[in-house]
């Protein structure tokens, strides 16, 4: 068990790092396209990453699920939440988007409880209240300051925590963790086709390499925490999440001066 969480908090690490990659490419790219075209794309170049390694990778695996119903709850949830981090990108300074990341830990503890019947802890509650409060304290501008995008930063927020409960739900029934990367992301993928011809604009090379380096990142990186929420409660890993904190802060300035 000790084992199992260090494994688990390491891949942890590794996923904060990738995903943090991933969110300044999708804040690279937000102003030059519309939302469904870099998700098409991407969604649909992970769901083809998935399947590729479910059949070539080192141990062939089924895409099959058993737990049809919460992946397809899953998929929807990640669909609106991919969106909304979208927008959110799209509206606010990467930095704030990050304040809102924050807050994920609080909903993660809510959330297990409600519908994985994971009791936090009291000293656990404590540590989670308490990380709150300081990352209400980095609110620039204090509440007052809320606007349209941090709402949808909010609910982008609420999506992804949803969709994080709703992975270690399903890893209680399936190890497939392929299974968990493809079926969210082959709806994604899918259902921003579908408007695709209405926003479509044409990408040069350099853009559509970015494009295929983001569906990269996003595969392992989604793989990473899918695994990692079999070894670790949902709770216990959006703490260690926070470490994005640290990557926004290099990739901010590196990046996005």
């Amino acid at each position: 068990m000790h084992k199992a969480a260090l494994t688990g908090t390491a891949l942890v690490v590794i996923y904060t790092l990738m995903i943090s990659s991933a969110d300044a490419i999708t804040k690279f790219l937000s102003h030059g396209y519309a939302a469904p075209q870099l998700f098409a794309v991407s969604g649909l170049l992970v769901a083809a990453l998935s399947v590729l390694s479910a059949r070539f990778g080192h141990q062939r695996q089924t895409l099959r699920t058993t737990c049809p119903r919460a992946m397809a709850l899953r998929a929807g949830v990640t669909i609106a939440g991919s969106v909304a981090f979208f927008h959110a990108f799209r509206l606010l300074p990467f930095a704030e988007v990050f304040v809102f990341i924050g807050m994920m830990p609080l909903f993660a503890g809510l959330f297990s409880g409600l519908f994985l019947g994971e009791h936090v802890r009291p000293l656990a509650w404590g540590a989670l209240g308490a990380g709150f409060i300081g990352v209400l304290r980095l609110f620039p501008q204090g509440l007052a300051s809320v606007s349209t995008g941090h709402l949808i930063a909010l609910a982008a927020c609420l999506c992804g925590t949803l969709s994080m409960v709703l992975a270690r739900y399903i890893g209680r029934f399936e190890t497939n963790a392929l299974a968990q990367v493809f079926y969210p992301n082959l709806a994604l993928g899918a259902v921003m086709a579908a408007a695709l011809p209405f926003v479509y604009k044409s990408m040069p090379l350099t853009d559509m390499v970015w494009v295929a380096a983001y569906g990269g990142v996003l595969f392992v990186a989604r793989w990473l925490l899918v695994v990692s929420l079999r070894m670790l409660a949902a709770y216990a890993v959006t703490p260690l999440m926070n470490l994005q904190f640290v990557w926004m802060v290099i990739l901010g300035a590196w990046v996005f001066d």
